[in-house]
């Protein structure tokens, strides 16, 4: 049997959680600076997607492709977390959460039908602190403490950040939020996946 050390999909997550934040927040800066009229207290980020020239382009393009690399990491993780029904469950819910990611660059505030942007957001943002909350049970009966208290910290800020008002828009909650995400599946991938020998 192969051990779970020796999975091949598990090198190739941990890759991709590295990278899937740092080409999301590569584009969604580009695009920043490209748009001519952006607040970060009077807009979303999302409006960066509807903006004409390249700046539409970089965003979703750059959301699509973190939610792709985020999913290919989510797909390692579940791997990685196999044995335990909490583990699985976990995963399973990032893995939705990746998808509803790479969704929102696919449809951009103005596709049809009509507010389906605004629900592939909101499942993003809802999704996100749920299997956070699923993974720091999931760590804690793995023995990894730390971890644990490290992810409901996360879980914690990316919920609640939510209810601070930063003006009108949201850009600055969405920011913070995946600030957050992309801290947890970072660390996930440096120290957690990489000592996956532990768990034989």
């Amino acid at each position: 049997m192969m051990k779970l050390k020796e999975h091949p999909l598990l090198k190739v997550s941990r890759i991709s959680g590295v990278l899937a934040p740092v080409i999301a927040f590569s584009c969604i800066l580009t695009a920043i600076s490209t748009a001519r009229e952006f607040s970060w207290t009077e807009n979303a980020l999302s409006d960066l997607g509807v903006q004409e020239g390249v700046t539409a382009t970089v965003f979703n393009c750059g959301l699509i492709t973190a939610g792709i690399l985020g999913l290919i990491f989510a797909l390692g993780l579940f791997v990685f977390l196999r044995r335990s029904l909490l583990g699985k469950t976990c995963s399973f819910l990032f893995i939705l959460d990746t998808l509803f990611l790479a969704c929102i660059g696919v449809f951009p505030e103005n596709a049809e039908p009509a507010h389906i942007h605004f629900y592939f957001s909101v499942l993003f943002f809802v999704f996100f602190p749920i299997s956070a909350f699923v993974s720091t049970a999931t760590f804690i009966q793995m023995g990894r403490k730390k971890l644990g208290l490290f992810t409901i910290l996360i879980a914690l800020i990316s919920a609640f950040v939510w209810t601070i008002p930063f003006g009108k828009g949201v850009a600055i909650p969405e920011t913070i939020t995946a600030l957050s995400i992309s801290a947890w599946t970072m660390t996930l991938s440096v120290k957690l996946m990489e000592k996956a020998s532990l768990n034989n």
